[in-house]
């Protein structure tokens, strides 16, 4: 516990020795606190550009799953399912278990 304190008392100093050498009672002036805003304010002289990549017209056939992804998704997703189902029921079996133990007891 001691060694515990040791390093909370010296991260708390590294932290503070981490500090401005500033005056902490100068106030924030708007020189200070934001950036000049210039470049944002100038009227932009480039137009937007178009990309004819956006607008080609893609088959939806080409980007469609095919059968055989559509059917090996399938089936994983019921083994997954399947081992969720086995997994339940042994915490059932668990908790019935459990509470013949507790009764017996």
């Amino acid at each position: 516990m001691k060694k515990l304190a040791v390093i909370a008392a010296l991260g708390s100093l590294g932290l503070a020795a981490c500090g401005s050498t500033d005056d902490a009672s100068t106030e924030a002036m708007p020189d200070t606190v934001e950036m000049p805003a210039d470049e944002a304010l100038e009227p932009v002289a480039e137009e937007p550009a178009e990309d004819p990549a956006v607008l080609e017209e893609v088959d939806p056939a080409d980007t469609a799953p095919s059968l055989e992804t559509t059917e090996e998704a399938a089936e994983a997703a019921a083994n997954v399912a399947a081992e969720a189902a086995a997994a339940a029921e042994a915490a059932s079996a668990a908790a019935a278990a459990a509470e013949i133990s507790e009764e017996i007891n």
